[in-house]
This record gives structure tokens, C-alpha cells and sequence, in this order.
């Protein structure tokens, strides 16, 4: 395959070839406002936290801007600090799992799963039962750690780096002018005033479906993935790529009585400051003015606001 020279990727791979931890902090003032809280203070859908697959980000670390942010809007939420079993799952509504890893040294190809087959089994069967799931896995090797996970309800993540060629940094910006944010329930929101006509997201990964899912993010023509041999490898002419168009960064589908969104880059999520120069980047950077809404619209669908099930 002949692909055209990217000057980004020795840049990004450099970047994150250093611990990720001592780059990107939380933006502990950033604090988006929250109209119309979906739920009285504390009333709405108990939503848990994972942090116990070493997961990059946590509720008082990473997503901490996510967590505070669902909280205003009514939500419960608390960390999940043991392994998925029934009874550490029992009580939860919603379930969140971001950039988990099985162990925080496996960065290299093929990356270890995150979640033991009886976790898997035991996450299915919640969702199934009426549960549901947003699982977020970024770039590798988080993409390959939660493969298994994802594979478990037909979705197929690529451990690799989904960029763009055209745009001047490793990130889409998702539109619905050009399809690339095609119409869905978490688009439109349940009113004119949560409709979002664009999200931006940085970097991450691409994904394919082997059954229906409900498309939310579409990579354009205009991307790649590519696969190097581990985490903050540099790239050259020899590394794996394939071209991106097409796939997915985002996806929803209904899985018996529960819902699972699965999306391919954590960032969005997220409120960071990043550098010495502490740039944003998340749902403060300012491109993402919509990633709010976004993230709000994200739950609704998983707790049934928007596109409520039909009833007996």
C-alpha cells in the first residue's frame, strides 16, 4: 500500500513514548454549565467508575471533569475498585470503563486482555440483564487490552492509532455537514438545545462491527490506523497501516434489555491540561465546545432519556 509521507507521526509517537501521567493533569477549574440537570441533585442512574484494571483514567484523575460534570447532571457516581462480579456489578445502572490495561507494563503487541473471561462473561450477562455499558479504549495499547471485552459483543478494536492526514494535529473533528457525525439519538439530543453538530476527538483508535450498531462516529476517507510493535514505538515505512476510511470511533447497539456504547478515544471524556505549557485538551480545548452536550447526551442514551425502550 503507497501512503503519502505523515510529518505528524514521529511527533506524536515521541510524545507519548514518555509516561502519559506526567504530561496530561486535570483541569480542576474547568466546569461547563448545566442548564437543565436531567435528575434532582443525586437522584438519577448510580454510574460506576472502573479503576481497578489500571486504568489511566479515574474518577478523581483523569475523569475527573466526567464525573463532576454527570453529577450535576444528577447522576450517582462512585469508583469501582474490585473485579467485575455480580455483586461488585449489583446496584450500578451504568457501568464506565476508560483505557483499563492488565498491567501497566504490557504496552507491546499482542497486548494482554484487561478483563479475565469470567469478568467478560459476567459484564455480557449484567448488560444483557438490563445493564448498560460505555467502554472507552484509546490508541494501543488500550485498544488491544479491551479487545476482548469488546469482541464479546461483536465489535472488533484495532490495536493501533487511528490519525488524520489532513488535519495539523492526531485528531478528528466529527461533523454533521459531512457525515462524519451521522444522525443518532446521542447527535440529537431529546431537544434543539442539546442537538450537537460537531465533536472533536484526539487521536485514538478505529473500530469495526461484525453485527448492527447504531454508527456515531465515522472516520473519513482521509485517516489511517497505524499498528507499530508497542506503545511509543516511532514509525516508519515498515509499519503495519491500513486505511481508515470508513471505520468507526464511535458506535451504540441494545443488547437484550441493556445498552453498550463503545467509543475509540478517551480524551473527549476528559478535561486536561497537557505539557509544560498546560494546553487543553478534552472537553475544555476549544474546538470541543459541544463535547459537553456530547458526553451529557452519551448518558441519557445509556440510561434511557433518549431513545427510551418501548414499554410491554
Amino acid at each position: 500500500m503507497t501512503v503519502r509521507p505523515l510529518p505528524l507521526l514521529p511527533l506524536l509517537l515521541v510524545g507519548i513514548s514518555r509516561p502519559l501521567s506526567a504530561q496530561q493533569v486535570p483541569d480542576t477549574l474547568f466546569a461547563p454549565p448545566v442548564a437543565h440537570a436531567a435528575y434532582p441533585e443525586g437522584q438519577g442512574p448510580r454510574v460506576g467508575i472502573d479503576e481497578a484494571h489500571a486504568n489511566f483514567h479515574t474518577m478523581d484523575g483523569g475523569f475527573r471533569a466526567f464525573a463532576r460534570l454527570i453529577a450535576r447532571d444528577g447522576y450517582r457516581v462512585e469508583p469501582v475498585r474490585s473485579t467485575f462480579t455480580d455483586r461488585s456489578l449489583a446496584g450500578l445502572d451504568i457501568l464506565v470503563i476508560g483505557n483499563a490495561l492488565g498491567d501497566t507494563a504490557n504496552v507491546v503487541v499482542p497486548t494482554r486482555s484487561a478483563f479475565t473471561k469470567g469478568e467478560i462473561g459476567t459484564i455480557v450477562h449484567w448488560v444483557e440483564q438490563g445493564g448498560s455499558l460505555l467502554l472507552i479504549a484509546d490508541h494501543m495499547p488500550f485498544a488491544g487490552a479491551a479487545e476482548a471485552l469488546a469482541h464479546a459483543f461483536g465489535v472488533y478494536f484495532i490495536n493501533g492509532y487511528a490519525l488524520s492526514t489532513t488535519r495539523g494535529a492526531p485528531s478528528f473533528m466529527f461533523r454533521r455537514d459531512d457525515g462524519t457525525l451521522p444522525p443518532s439519538p446521542l447527535a440529537d439530543g431529546r431537544t434543539p438545545e442539546e442537538r450537537v453538530d460537531s465533536v472533536l476527538t484526539f487521536g485514538g483508535q478505529a473500530f469495526r462491527a461484525r453485527t448492527r450498531v447504531q454508527p456515531v462516529f465515522v472516520i473519513p476517507d482521509n485517516a489511517l490506523v497505524v499498528m507499530p510493535h508497542r506503545w511509543g514505538a516511532l514509525i516508519s515505512d515498515s509499519t503495519p497501516r491500513l486505511l481508515a476510511g470508513g471505520l468507526l470511533q464511535g458506535a451504540t447497539m441494545k443488547v437484550g434489555r441493556g445498552r453498550v456504547a463503545f467509543f475509540g478515544e478517551a480524551a473527549m471524556f476528559t478535561a486536561q491540561l497537557v505539557g509544560p505549557a498546560e494546553l487543553p485538551m478534552g472537553m475544555n480545548a476549544p474546538e470541543a465546545a459541544q463535547n459537553p452536550t456530547f458526553v451529557l447526551n452519551v448518558l441519557h442514551w445509556l440510561g434511557g432519556l433518549l431513545d427510551p425502550d418501548a414499554g410491554p
